[in-house]
């Protein structure tokens, strides 16, 4: 691991989460300084379990376990005693503790796991979202399901124009099914990996964001690139002598993540090398079941005479293909505005 890059990842997190620990404490402030019974009921229950730890250390067995049962007791009271005053003044209880970004850590970045401390998947794909600069990764928020808007995609059939059956409206509803099952069920060794063809403008990378979104609020990591900066990345590590640790990281995440999304292939310049390496990213990881989704611009046709039969035999038999037609969205939305 990139000791540089897992330093400044660390420094954001414990950042981060004494940020989330600082405002909850403020708002708590804020509820105390409003409602100081409350305040005083709490100082009473820190107070008593500061005398509960005393006790355990300076008293005989004997004595110590008689008062450390009515100190316990006295503490249970105190406890029922403010969770009433809390409900009494209608106060939200949740407001008191701080929103972690990620509820499996709380912002840690570590996790136990049968007594095992391990890395939190949150931390892992910070650390590849570091080390890629996966520029698409942060229009998550934007770009999800939630505000995926199919009302730019025309409602007309036209088969002569499309070359598909379906209106645009209609292919474009059943390839976000398409997705949205694909993006929940990410672990499923028979969903096959998604193939998304079509012009420029149509709504490829915005679907491909939000197939990441859901799989990274699933728990599971993310590796998002361009062909040409993926390749490129692949050649410089299996050609360089002097290979960094980071090198490494990149590119055995390739191979590890839990879903790997190369947007524009077909945009890289190939050579020998590259169309191996190609072969080889995609042929291992559907070895090892590891999901792959590709997007491209251009059409299957234009595919077979770019890459060998190799590449082309996965494509086809591994990947659900999906076509996108229509008018560009983009230019639609520009209009508007």
């Amino acid at each position: 691991m990139n000791n540089d890059i897992y330093a400044k990842i660390k420094r954001e997190y414990d950042l981060k989460r004494q940020t989330k620990i600082d405002n909850a404490n403020r708002k708590k402030q804020e509820i105390y300084e409003k409602y100081p019974e409350l305040a005083k009921i709490e100082e009473e229950i820190n107070n008593l379990a500061l005398s509960i730890t005393r006790n355990i250390l300076n008293s005989d067995d004997i004595t110590r376990q008689v008062e450390e049962e009515n100190m316990k007791a006295k503490l249970d009271k105190l406890k029922v005693k403010y969770e009433n005053e809390v409900k009494r003044l209608n106060i939200d209880s949740s407001i008191f503790l701080p929103e972690f970004d990620c509820k499996i850590c709380n912002d840690t970045g570590i996790v136990q796991k049968d007594g095992i401390v391990e890395t939190c998947k949150c931390f892992k794909q910070a650390l590849i979202n570091e080390s890629y600069k996966q520029s698409n990764i942060n229009k998550l928020e934007e770009e999800n399901f939630e505000t995926f808007d199919i009302g730019f995609y025309s409602n007309k059939r036209d088969k002569e124009k499309y070359g598909i059956e379906k209106s645009p409206l209609e292919n474009i509803e059943h390839i976000r099914n398409i997705a949205y099952i694909f993006a929940e069920h990410i672990d499923d060794k028979d969903q096959k990996n998604l193939l998304f063809v079509g012009n420029t403008g149509l709504g490829k990378t915005f679907l491909a964001n939000a197939i990441a979104k859901k799989v990274l609020e699933n728990g599971k990591t993310v590796v998002y690139q361009t062909a040409p900066v993926l390749m490129d990345k692949v050649i410089e590590y299996k050609f360089s002598y002097d290979k960094t640790g980071k090198q490494k990281e990149q590119y055995n995440d390739i191979f590890d993540v839990d879903l790997l999304i190369i947007d524009d292939l077909g945009t890289e310049t190939m050579s020998n090398n590259k169309f191996t390496e190609l072969f080889n990213i995609i042929n291992t990881r559907l070895l090892n079941n590891k999901k792959i989704v590709i997007s491209t611009n251009l059409t299957l046709n234009e595919l077979y005479k770019q890459y060998d039969e190799r590449v082309m035999s996965r494509l086809i038999g591994n990947f659900t293909i999906c076509k996108f037609v229509g008018e560009d969205i983009r230019l639609k939305k520009k209009r508007i505005n």
